[in-house]
């Protein structure tokens, strides 16, 4: 992980734009009519359906995809009570989760005031604008009150997430550990130490789910909350026990079963966890240092099933993987409120995605070759793309079984299709390509050293964990230009290939390819010359594994980079090609689009290649491919030049590969609109298939049509050009390419060196 500094959040916050979140139109405003149909006279008919039905505001606003997410900064993460605008950041960023995991759109409103009855009032009077309300940070017991009141007095769901997150997410990894330690919930006995909202509301979902209140011994500051004690609220009278044997939390851990800390960092010791039950759990869920370290809990007791708050270890029990999700399924059928069985059908649902085959993508993130059920893994991961069907799909479910849906949804698989679609799953398809990376850090050589953007690129990935950078160029240059830049250049290594220490590499490097293109009319002359191009040392580097991958193409003439790769690392058989694609990560989908940067007349080989080798790059990212083949025509309209060409290569392309979901010639807009499709053209391969990838019939057409996605839509993420089809990971960029661009690339590169390796073992 990336050391978070001060001044690093501070930048994070204020560039660009500052905070976190935007506004964004969902309706066409170009023109006076839109204009006139979004506000005056047009918007006057829409007031008056929701005025004579007022349900009809789901309709005819966002109000179903809204969410408040209200605090008045009173426990403000580890903060405490530091004031309502203070605390703004933390609720932007509670949108921004809510948003990129669930679709969510949020308002953040901070109201300041504390008093319980006050801020109540001022809730109640917002509410009509929003589908749910998210109360977050309000300090207990205040907030036992605010969420009951409100909850009472409104028709939307309202959760304070601190209270019942943690207690989705730790209830369903309690039911999944009890069932790996082979024990029962209602004869397990329970410790838990802190009695906040959130232990408060965890213990009570336990007994929901068939735990003792006997067998439940809960702790505050003061020790054992007894029934003698006085002065106790009434969440805390709710699990106060009448014993009179235990008063700390070492007398309370001797033959527990389970622990539960949501209380501070190193409170437990290592003989408190040898005192338990056998096969102990053990949830330690202070943040962002545990009641117990990972470590001294398995050495103390290697049966122990752990669980912490935090993602370096197994088991993190984490909020994200409950809030957006319970607020999607309940939003989606207009409830009521988030009630118990709504919760309890969260639970259920996480808990039995981790008995499921877990997806590749999943299994490269945490670097497993296959994650399965058991002590180190019994909670989901965050990153499953699962989420968001199944537990949506069981909160709106449940919202329906008990009363409080308005909406009644019939077709369960339509309906997940529709989260997938919404979500462009994968709006994490970076987020998963920087985890993969992650796990597997490769030696990247940055071959125009002296570029700022390639500099600052170098350092971003490294400070990102994804690789060790190299950079090639003038060693006093790049220092001076890091330097002006201030970027710490620790840990970032730096050639000067024409420097005379690196006489011998040079040499050497001329050797090797000079002998492999000797019967091309290469000799050691003219490959020692090539030697001082830092495209060519660079590829040398990679080729002899001095190097794993090698990134290039910021200002380096294109036609000159081709021709390198091709004589060092040369193409990879069977293929007599090579190309690039951009993967276009969109809330429609992700659609893959080649070849966007080498062939640009190719003939019809070049383009069955091209199409072979964006099928085999689509299963590199764990997706199946579904091609259509793009022309200005449709089957046949016009029967010269290319869309004959890119005819008779998918006809031979479908003889070859019976399997291979690809069809054309055929325009753009017919092969992303596939109901228009199957209606007009029955016969093809691709009938009942939505496309998500698109091969051009030439340079210029590819090209444009993805710089012209990422122009129209800010909003969707362009990754690439991604390489396909060289010996070797060489990947190139565009002269046009941001720094966020070619770390992209780079996480690619990085995955793409390390697949590299496996198959040679």
């Amino acid at each position: 992980m990336a050391k978070i500094t001060k001044e690093a959040a501070l930048l994070y916050h204020e560039n660009g734009r500052p905070g976190k979140i935007e506004v964004m139109p969902t309706k066409p405003y170009r023109t006076q009519t839109d204009l006139s149909l979004a506000y005056s006279p047009g918007v006057a008919y829409p007031c008056l359906e929701i005025q004579e039905t007022p349900d009809a505001a789901y309709k005819y606003t966002d109000k179903g995809n809204l969410v408040a997410v209200i605090s008045n900064g009173t426990a403000v993460l580890g903060l405490g009570d530091i004031g309502a605008m203070s605390g703004k950041p933390v609720m932007e960023g509670k949108g921004l989760l809510f948003k990129i995991y669930g679709g969510v759109d949020v308002f953040d409103i901070e109201i300041d005031e504390k008093d319980p009855e006050k801020f109540c009032e001022a809730v109640e009077k917002i509410a009509p604008t929003f589908g749910g309300i998210n109360l977050e940070d309000i300090k207990a017991p205040e907030c036992f009150y605010i969420e009951g009141r409100l909850k009472k007095s409104l028709d939307i769901p309202v959760m304070h997430d601190d209270q019942h997150g943690t207690a989705i997410i730790s209830s369903a990894g309690l039911l999944n550990a009890l069932e790996v330690a082979g024990k029962k919930i209602e004869d397990v006995k329970i410790v838990v130490s802190g009695a906040g909202a959130a232990a408060i509301m965890c213990t009570k979902l336990y007994v929901a789910l068939g735990a003792r209140r006997e067998n439940i011994l809960m702790l505050d500051s003061k020790g054992v909350i007894t029934s003698d004690r006085e002065n106790l609220t009434e969440q805390k009278k709710f699990f106060a026990t009448d014993r009179r044997d235990v008063h700390t939390l070492e007398e309370a851990m001797k033959g527990a079963d389970v622990f539960l800390g949501l209380s501070k960092g190193n409170v437990v010791s290592q003989d408190m966890i040898r005192s338990m039950a056998s096969n102990p759990i053990v949830f330690a869920c202070a943040n962002p240092v545990p009641e117990i370290s990972y470590e001294d809990a398995m050495a103390a007791r290697p049966d122990v099933l752990m669980s912490t708050g935090r993602s370096d270890y197994p088991n993190q029990i984490n909020n994200v993987i409950g809030f957006p999700y319970i607020f999607r399924g309940a939003l989606d059928v207009h409830a009521k409120a988030i009630n118990e069985e709504m919760k309890i059908a969260a639970v259920h649902a996480i808990a039995d995605l981790a008995k499921q085959p877990v997806p590749d993508v999943v299994n490269k993130v945490y670097n497993v070759n296959n994650l399965t059920f058991g002590p180190d893994y019994f909670i989901p991961k965050p990153v499953d793309p699962r989420l968001i069907t199944e537990v949506s799909a069981a909160v709106a479910k449940a919202a329906m079984d008990s009363g409080v849906a308005r909406k009644q949804i019939t077709d369960w698989d339509a309906y997940k299709r529709d989260l997938r679609l919404r979500m462009g799953q994968e709006t994490s398809v970076t987020q998963n390509l920087y985890e993969t990376a992650r796990k597997h850090p490769q030696r990247v050589v940055f071959a125009e050293g002296l570029h700022p953007t390639m500099i600052k690129a170098a350092v971003q990935a490294k400070e990102e964990g994804l690789c060790t950078p190299i950079l090639l160029g003038n060693t006093e240059m790049i220092q001076k230009k890091a330097a002006e830049l201030d970027l710490n250049m620790e840990g970032v290594e730096i050639v000067n290939l024409r420097h005379d220490n690196e006489c011998e590499r040079r040499e050497r490097f001329a050797r090797v390819l000079a002998d492999k293109r000797k019967r091309e009319g290469y000799n050691f002359e003219e490959a020692n010359d090539k030697m001082f191009d830092r495209n060519y040392f660079g590829m040398m580097m990679v080729e002899t594994g001095e190097a794993d991958a090698l990134i290039t193409g910021v200002y380096t003439k294109f036609a000159t980079t081709l021709q390198a790769a091709k004589e060092i690392v040369g193409i990879r058989a069977p293929y007599n090609h090579f190309a690039t694609m951009h993967i276009v990560n969109s809330k429609r989908g992700t659609y893959y689009i080649a070849d966007t940067l080498v062939n640009r007349h190719p003939d019809k080989e070049t383009i069955k290649d091209v199409a072979r080798l964006t099928a085999e790059a689509i299963r590199f990212f764990n997706d199946e491919p579904r091609i259509a083949m793009i022309s200005y025509t449709n089957f046949g309209t016009d029967s010269v030049g290319s869309p004959k060409q890119i005819s008779n290569a998918v006809r031979e392309l479908q003889e070859e590969y019976p399997d291979l979901k690809i069809d054309g010639e055929m325009s753009v807009d017919l092969a992303l609109d596939h109901e228009r499709r199957d209606e007009k053209y029955p016969f093809l391969r691709l009938h009942n298939e939505v496309v998500n990838s698109m091969v051009f019939p030439n340079l210029s057409s590819a090209s444009s049509a993805y710089k012209l996605i990422k122009q129209f839509s800010p909003e969707t993420e362009v990754i690439g050009p991604l390489q396909m089809g060289l010996n070797k990971p060489i990947h190139f960029t565009d002269f046009d390419s941001s720094v966020r661009d070619i770390v992209n690339i780079t996480a690619v590169a990085v995955i793409d060196a390390y697949v590299d390796k496996l198959k040679k073992k």
